[in-house]
Formats: structure tokens, sequence, C-alpha cells
């Protein structure tokens, strides 16, 4: 029986009682004297809420911040470059050149401002439209709740809202809150499908010299900070960085405005600054290849301070075993740094294990320890990335400029391997030199030839 119905037969009243003609039965009609429920009204406030969902976004709104926020660096610019005209003010023809230059970007600029004049006003109109829609689905719900004669319907809301709070107010008396830290294996995603993307595509403010490098977010960050990204570009010779730039949001890295730097040390390189692309931030410490060593470096972000573990003796540093293809070597990336559900990884390999890959668990303390080890069979110089998902490390190659395939999975729960995954991933450009995952929004972060990239990843769990 419908809601509707059930609330008819409570609230009918005139009975009218008569007998059969046989004299033995008597009939009870009932007769209801309230209008039937109007459900298509009902129906209609559903579909102009989904409607709403879909038109309100938090992409959409975040889109006026990043286009006011561009704007502001474009002007900075303009400004630049005509206080540097003025200097030069004299005639010749680099004066000509810097009025080219100024023009095209007063071009740019009125560009900027009609595509925010347009999205401004689409805007406004879609809250003008979005708001008479809200106060028509009001006025209809005060309506439809006039049908409720006994408060059925209010009642029950109350109720579901009031279990609500009594269950989450339990779960936090019950289980306090602390960070998630999920042994290998046991994450529930499954096995990785596909990968998508790029969902974020960006150059840095660096420009297109710095082609190595790294990005992303904190695997494990503090309450307050879980909306920070952070970048290492190494600006030594493609090989070494002694500082890492954080920003507040996504928008301010892509448009690179308003970052605060962190300095492991004021000259470069130096003792344990970075070596090579190759590094994690988790639980607001930077792991990466101390300089000229074969030890894992731990930058702790507040304290400035720098703890070290070493690898084995005769584990590959300097470049001895870097990801590679037949066309080139990723330098310096004898060392590969990896977060998951369940912390941070290093992954590298020995001479005395043939310049096969092996996975050694990092235990995030202070100094860092090296805990469990896993060796398998896939040779380092035959692959370009690694990252781990729940406990599984995968590995890409190269396929060509536009192709890169994960190819590669082995599971450190069960010390299973494959080479038959076949998963690829659209570059934008030819080289991924830096490839993460974190598992907050189960993404994969890339640095590929200066320009960041994101990659959302697909499972589908095990039969």
């Amino acid at each position: 029986m419908s809601q509707s119905s059930m609330f008819i037969l409570m609230v009918v009243i005139p009975l009218i009682l008569s007998q059969s003609v046989r004299g033995k039965d008597c009939v009870c009609e009932l007769k209801n004297s309230d209008p039937a429920f109007p459900e298509n009204k009902l129906e209609n406030v559903e579909f102009t809420a989904s409607q709403c969902n879909g038109n309100i976004t938090s992409e959409k709104m975040t889109e006026i911040d990043s286009l006011v926020l561009g704007l502001q660096q474009r002007i900075r610019q303009l400004l630049d470059n005509v206080s540097m005209l003025e200097k030069e003010d004299n005639g010749n023809l680099y004066a000509a050149v810097s009025l080219r230059i100024i023009e095209l970007e007063l071009a740019e600029i009125q560009d900027l401002l009609d595509k925010l004049n347009r999205t401004t006003n689409n805007y406004q109109l879609l809250s003008v439209q979005t708001a008479a829609e809200l106060q028509d689905m009001e006025e209809t719900m005060v309506e439809l709740e006039k049908f409720d004669h006994t408060e059925v319907m209010v009642k029950q809301r109350e109720n579901q809202r009031i279990k609500r709070d009594l269950e989450q107010c339990k779960d936090v008396l019950n289980h306090p809150i602390t960070a998630p830290t999920l042994s290998p294996g046991h994450c529930g995603l499954g096995r990785m499908v596909n990968v998508s993307g790029p969902r974020t595509y960006s150059l840095t403010v660096y420009g297109t010299s710095y082609t190595f490098g790294a990005w992303g977010r904190d695997a494990n960050p503090a309450p307050g900070e879980e909306n920070k990204y952070w970048l290492v570009v190494l600006s030594s010779s493609n090989v070494h960085g002694n500082f890492i730039r954080q920003y507040s949001t996504l928008s301010t890295i892509i448009l690179g405005i308003g970052p605060t730097d962190t300095y492991i040390s004021s000259s470069n390189p130096t003792t344990n600054t970075i070596q090579g692309p190759n590094m994690v931030m988790y639980g607001n410490a930077l792991y990466y290849n101390c300089y000229n060593t074969f030890s894992v470096c731990q930058f702790n972000m507040t304290t400035r301070s720098v703890s070290t573990v070493a690898l084995p003796n005769d584990a590959g540093f300097n470049n001895k075993f870097p990801f590679a293809h037949l066309a080139t070597t990723y330098a310096y990336t004898d060392m590969d740094f990896a977060t998951d559900e369940s912390g941070v990884y290093v992954i590298y390999t020995t001479t005395s294990n043939f310049g096969n890959v092996i996975i050694s668990k990092v235990e995030t303390s202070n100094p860092p320890v090296l805990s469990q080890i896993w060796s398998t069979s896939l040779h380092k110089r035959t692959i370009t990335n690694t990252f781990m998902v729940c406990g599984v490390l995968y590995a890409t190659r190269y396929l060509d400029k536009e192709i890169e395939e994960i190819f590669y999975s082995y599971d450190t729960k069960t010390n299973k391997e494959r080479y038959d995954l076949r998963i690829h991933i659209k570059k934008m450009q030819t080289n991924i030199k830096y490839m993460n995952y974190n598992p907050i929004d189960h993404l994969l972060y890339v640095y590929s030839d200066a320009y960041i990239v994101t990659y959302e990843t697909m499972f589908q769990e095990e039969q």
C-alpha cells in the first residue's frame, strides 16, 4: 500500500453502514472527504532538486576564483613589463619590441576579462534561477505537508534525524578518530583496471626549462592541512633540490600564487639535500634520496630537521640503477618513494639482487626505520616509474610519446607478480619523470616534462 493511501485510511471519516439483501451481512462503505495526494507535485520537487545538484558543483564555484587569480597574475606581469619599458624607452628597437609584447598582453588580459564577465553573468543568472526554484520547492513542500494530517511524515523525519545523531555520537565515543592506517592488501579497493584523465594539467611557474620535479598532497596530513599542495623542482642541473614550495589550494599551485618556501639547506647541493625527482610527503615530512648517498632522508617540515636511514651497502645510487627505456634514462632515479593506505615505501635495487626491484617499507618514526622487504623479478632499468596502492606495487613502461603503460604488479601480501596488466595512461608530454598515488583522493600525481598532471585511478572488486 502506498504512503498516500495509508493516510487516506487513517483520516477517512464518514462510515455508511447498510444491511445486505439477505439480512445477514453488514457492509461498511468508506468515503474519503479529503482530496487525493498530489503525487505529481512531489515528483516535480524531486526532479527540480536533482537538477539543482547537477547545476551547482564545487568545480563551478571555484571557476571564478581561478579566473580572478589568473587575471591578477597577468596584471602584475604587465606592470613589470611596463616598468621595464620605461627604463629602456630610448626609441630604439628594444622599446618597439616591448611595446608589441605589452600590446599582446593587454589583448590577453581583455580576453580574460571578457571570460570573467561572461562567467559572472552566467552564474548570476544561475543564482537567480536557483533561488526561484528553491522558493517554489519550499512552497510546494509546505503545501504537500498539509495532506499529512497526522504529521506522520514530520515525525518520521525528526525520528530519523535524532537516530542518525545518536549513532554518530555513539561512533565518536566508541571509536575515537585516528589517522587511517590499513595493512597492505586490506584497502577494499580491489584490483586496478583503468586510469582516466588527465583531471589536472598545468605548467609550473618555473617554465619549461625545469623538466625534473615532483608534486602532490601530503598522504597523511595534519588537521587543517588537508588542502595543501607541495612542489619540488630540481633547479640544479635537473638533479638536485634544496627547498620545498607549498601552496594552500589546487588553484594557487596551478596559478603559481602565494607560495611558501621551506629550505632544507641554504646551499645546493650539499649534505642531506634532495637528489633525484622521486620523493613523497607523509605526515608533514618529505622522504627522498639524500644527496650523494644510498640513504633515505626524512625532512621534518616543522622542525626543519633531517633524519636518515641507510639502504644496503650495495644499493644503487648516483645513477647506477635509474629508471629507463630504449630511448633514454631518467637521471638519478635510483630510489623511488611511494605512499599508499599503510604508509611510505622506498623502491630501489642492489647488485646482489641483480638489478631487480626491491620494495622496503619505511616506518615513519624519527629517525625512520626500514622494516619489511620484498624482492621481485622485475629489472629496474626496464621500467619508467613505480607506485603503490593498497600494498600492491605497480610499474610502468614507455610505449611511445603518447602512451605510458602500467604493465606489472607485485602484491606484498601474496607475493604474486603479474606482467599482463596493459593499463594505458594518456600522456600530455613525452616523458613522465615522477608518479605517485595518494590514498586520500585516489589520484596519481605526475610530473611530466615541467607539467604537473593528475589522473584518476579506477578499481574493480576481486571476484
